[in-house]
């Protein structure tokens, strides 16, 4: 009787024990491939105008100078408009995207002008 209730026992750790080594060989197989976290919003920047240059299609914003290209998105006073609607000393924030050594503009518009308290 006690054999047949050590081999019972035996046998039921097993059935027990079975799924939980399948899951744990099936969760370490069925991962998915690690990838970086897509950024939302790129990379900033936030300044005013040294220089524009709309021959080269440029725009230098403290010391950093970007590309505008023809998918940056421009925006002055809330309305569409060109890299030549800027000039220096205006008050500009954006986004950009390296590419190698260039920086590569994807948004460009007018910082609203700080309200001074009174």
């Amino acid at each position: 009787m006690k054999k047949q209730l050590a081999l019972f026992s035996l046998v039921a750790a097993a059935l027990i024990a079975t799924p939980v080594i399948t899951r744990a060989q099936d969760a370490s197989t069925n991962q998915p491939a690690a990838t970086a976290p897509a950024k939302k919003h790129g990379l900033q920047y936030k300044g005013k105008v040294v220089a524009v240059d709309t021959a080269a299609k440029t725009i230098t914003v403290g010391k950093q100078t970007y590309n505008v290209t023809a998918t940056t998105k421009i925006n002055k006073d809330g309305k569409p408009a060109t890299l030549a609607d800027f000039a220096v000393g205006d008050a500009v924030a954006g986004g950009y995207k390296k590419d190698g050594e260039k920086l590569n503009a994807t948004t460009l518009h007018n910082s609203p002008a700080k309200k001074k308290a009174e």
